[in-house]
């Protein structure tokens, strides 16, 4: 079992750059891909950024050049710094974790339980 706890969010002026933070505890060294998705009402929840334990990124294309992922694999952490945001990013922004998978078995996902960030105009 992984448990996931996020914290950053809230109301950001509009060009603000919050940082998320996302603590991993239980059974970590099972995992590992960490990241971060966002919902939106009425929507599916989609990938915003990605990043393996050795380091490879991932980014969907309208966060590119704006926001940065990062973990620290000591402390079982990865964060999420947001720059010069727009109230299209709004939303609830939920850390993923996905745990090694190969032939015979398949990764897992586990998920917190989302942060709020809300970009005011």
């Amino acid at each position: 079992q992984v448990q996931l706890v996020e914290s950053g969010g809230g109301l950001v002026q509009a060009g603000g750059s919050p940082r998320l933070s996302c603590a991993a505890s239980g059974s970590t060294i099972s995992i590992n891909s960490m990241g971060w998705y966002r919902q939106v009402p009425g929507k599916e929840r989609e990938l915003v950024a990605r990043i393996t334990r050795d380091g490879t990124t991932n980014y969907t294309d309208y966060v590119k050049g704006r926001f940065t992922i990062s973990r620290d694999n000591t402390k079982n952490t990865v964060t999420l710094q947001m720059n010069s945001l727009k109230p299209e990013y709004t939303g609830v922004y939920y850390c993923n974790a996905r745990t090694y998978g190969s032939i015979g078995w398949a990764p897992k996902d586990y998920w917190g339980q989302g942060t709020q960030v809300t970009v005011s105009s």
